[in-house]
């Protein structure tokens, strides 16, 4: 049992970062985005009581206004907060917030292990009776994020099941991967919840046992921790074929679109790309737009079938 918890371990962890890398590559080397469609000003760029500086007379001659600051903590509440989901629906929110941090804890917590075991080898206790102040204060934020991840997960993931059940406006919307999600994850975080109660409630033989991976010494441990591993190890294979990447690809949705305000100045990079982006070919058709025309073409208005020519 040893060698298919290692085979399958090793195998998802590698799975997962080839193939977030691969399509972390494709998605920046797609075309710019349309910015006219975008308005990257958000709240707290702009000066109090004064017009959105788009709004003012050549705007790309003067400095930008932007609060960096801002900016991060919009980003951090967004991702943490799930603010858009407690502004527009909190009851949904008191159950898609917990299952949210599940997922980032699980994650955090799996990670946190791994280094817990590699310090080990270093020579590093981890354990609350440790020599290192960093050993301690390691195992304790360990055993605190797979703790809160496993009960906020398990408690989420009932949650945005009976949801969607039960509420007509997210049933409407679901499909049977979304409740095979729902379901794939409880069970993952219920494995690790039984793995703290009854087999391993400091996560030390867990260490372990990735102390034997890193040495390519697999041990053996407690069933229930083997359920969790290979629930695991198959999450971390199946995750490429959902929409988990959103939480790396928001981070791109703010950098590179939303607050994307780089002029389009003459010779710069940026004119490069937009002159690339308007020969591009569409293979699409309406009313108003002719398949096989560039966006040049849709631009200037030459790519409306009713055109001469075209």
């Amino acid at each position: 049992m040893r060698f298919v918890l290692a085979a399958f371990t090793y195998f998802g962890y590698l799975f997962i970062i080839t193939m977030y890398s691969v399509k972390i590559i494709k998605y920046l080397r797609l075309p710019m985005h349309l910015r006219s469609e975008v308005y990257p000003v958000i709240p707290g760029d702009q000066v109090p009581k004064e017009k959105p500086y788009y709004e003012n007379l050549e705007w790309w001659t003067k400095p930008r206004q932007q609060n960096k600051l801002h900016r991060l903590w919009f980003l951090f509440s967004d991702y943490f907060f799930l603010r858009e989901y407690f502004r527009r629906d909190r009851g949904y929110w008191l159950v898609v917030y917990p299952w949210h941090i599940g997922f980032i804890f699980i994650i955090t917590f799996h990670i946190l292990s791994f280094f817990g075991a590699l310090f080990e080898l270093f020579g590093v206790s981890v354990a609350p009776n440790s020599s290192s102040l960093f050993g301690i204060g390691l195992y304790y934020v360990s055993l605190a994020t797979g703790v809160i991840s496993f009960v906020s997960g398990l408690f989420g993931s009932i949650g945005v099941l009976i949801n969607r059940l039960v509420r007509s406006d997210l049933r409407d919307y679901a499909s049977p991967q979304t409740y095979f999600n729902y379901l794939f994850l409880l069970m993952v975080f219920l494995s690790g919840l039984l793995t703290w109660i009854i087999a391993d409630p400091t996560f030390s033989e867990y260490r372990e046992f990735w102390k034997g991976l890193i040495v390519f010494k697999p041990i053996d441990v407690e069933t229930v921790e083997a359920v969790h591993i290979l629930l695991f190890a198959f999450l971390l294979i199946y995750l490429p074929f959902t929409r988990s990447l959103h939480y790396i690809t928001r981070l791109f949705g703010f950098l590179l679109i939303r607050w994307d305000d780089e002029p389009n100045l003459r010779g710069s990079l940026l004119e490069r790309e937009v002159e690339e982006a308007l020969e591009q070919k569409l293979n699409w058709k309406g009313p108003h737009i002719q398949s096989g025309s560039t966006w040049r073409d849709v631009a200037s208005g030459e790519a409306s079938p009713g055109r001469s020519g075209v």
